[in-house]
């Protein structure tokens, strides 16, 4: 039986709900960051179903929720019915890192799940050699890890999940460790395996950042967004099988999931989420770009006349989705393009900071960033308040600890050190650890 061949399944019984979710980090400083806020999901028989978003919006977060690995601030995971009290045990998971045992070779390193489950030992094997063989194996039963390559290595932890037989595969990037030749063949095959009577799963729950995957893999994409994960509503995806990357339908879903992601479709936003000039730092965090790489997207739209469609751009350059939104959010911020859809255009500020000399390029950079960008904003402020125009960088990532992660906090502070440097608008003393205003960021502030 063909992908073609199986006729898209009614909808089946629930196999995961999960209800107002919720799930909090808490910051070195004791404040609870939310990481998830109000997840409402079901997974039903006979389905694929991909949460896509940018980086740290939750997904891996709510699979792990999910697959019992951790457990949820608020709200409930339940399997078959039943709430959580640990470790789901309808589910097995496959990692983007194959965590495979390497003292094992492949045939025992397959049976890890059955004895764990205390399957008897003839039993055990019999089905370890049917899961290396219908996953592509055969013959590579006592070779070990070291001695495979990578698409190899993975589908040995296909096989290992596979085997115990669960009711719902969840997949956390699987495909992304991979290089695209070797994760495109993957791929096929376990959608060629799942359009099969004796796939031995009845669901597959995916995370993946890769918006053409999503499309190629999902019966239902499910896209949270970066505002503590809520999800936008589910979008059904009944483009028959198998799907044609290059058909106009699937470019056009492609295309509106870009918009949904790169744009700001949220409704009810706060005004200052909306308006740069006067957000907090905590409500418009500084999206992880560097100037080189902002300065090196807007001169590709330059030289296509100003404007491009941004899966064309990814595809050209070889980019994910990741790769790119945090360009195209720091160009917005900056007020140097404008996203509709999966299209960007720049604006009138970003055709002259493209166009100016080396000299020039400095000061309308530091213009926009010193209005627009609100970490910068406030280090400029309070870097001029400051006895000498001297302030610690601890004192910074203390502040933004009472939001962030610590992780995150460092992430936030490099990006608008970046900034601040080439704008000229402070530096950064690493002997002393000290940001240090310049004298012409201090007199603009003034």
């Amino acid at each position: 039986m063909t992908q073609a061949d199986r006729p898209a399944p009614p909808p089946g019984a629930v196999i995961i709900e999960v209800e107002d979710l919720s799930k909090d980090f808490i910051t070195p400083a004791g404040k609870q960051v939310p990481v998830l806020r109000g997840i409402n999901l079901t997974v039903r028989e006979g389905e694929i179903v991909v949460l896509v978003g940018q980086s740290g919006c939750g997904k891996s977060t709510l699979l792990r929720c999910i697959g019992g690995l951790i457990a949820p601030s608020q709200g409930t995971v339940r399997y078959r019915g039943k709430p959580l009290k640990g470790a789901n045990p309808g589910v097995t998971m496959v990692f983007q890192n194959f965590a495979l045992l390497p003292w094992l070779n492949v045939f025992a390193n397959v049976q890890v799940g059955l004895e764990a489950r205390a399957v008897p030992p003839s039993q055990r094997q019999q089905r370890a050699q049917q899961a290396i063989d219908r996953i592509g194996l055969k013959g590579f039963e006592s070779a070990y890890p070291r001695e495979l390559s990578g698409g190899m290595c993975q589908r040995i932890d296909f096989a290992r999940a596979l085997v115990v037989e669960p009711d719902a595969l969840l997949m956390d990037e699987p495909f992304s460790a991979l290089d695209v030749l070797t994760g495109a063949n993957l791929r096929a095959d376990l959608l060629g395996l799942w359009a099969s009577k004796n796939f031995p799963t009845k669901a597959i729950l995916m995370v993946t950042h890769n918006i053409e995957e999503a499309v190629q893999m999902a019966d239902r994409i499910v896209m949270l967004s970066p505002n503590a994960g809520k999800p936008h509503d589910p979008i059904i995806n009944d483009l028959p099988r198998p799907r044609d990357r290059r058909s106009s339908q699937f470019q056009a879903l492609v295309d509106f999931l870009y918009g949904i992601m790169t744009g700001h479709p949220e409704t009810g936003a706060s005004s200052a989420m909306a308006r740069p000039e006067v957000a907090s730092p905590d409500e418009l965090p500084l999206p992880s770009a560097s100037v080189g790489g902002l300065d090196g997207l807007l001169k590709l739209l330059s030289n296509r006349g100003g404007r491009g469609d941004l899966p064309e751009i990814a595809t050209r350059l070889s980019l994910e989705i990741d790769d790119l939104v945090p360009l195209t959010d720091a160009a917005q911020m900056l007020g140097f393009a404008e996203v509709q859809n999966a299209d960007i255009e720049l604006t009138p500020a970003g055709q002259k900071w493209v166009q100016a000399g080396p000299a020039a390029d400095k000061e309308i950079f530091a213009g926009q960033a010193r209005d627009r960008a609100p970490l910068v904003r406030t280090i400029v402020r309070a870097l001029s308040d400051a006895p000498g125009g001297k302030l610690s960088k601890q004192f910074f990532l203390d502040l933004l600890e009472h939001h962030f992660t610590r992780e995150q906090a460092r992430d936030q502070l490099d990006t608008a050190i970046n900034w601040g440097r080439y704008g000229q608008l402070f530096t950064y003393d690493a002997r002393d650890r000290q940001l240090v205003l310049t004298p012409a960021a201090g007199s603009a502030a003034g």
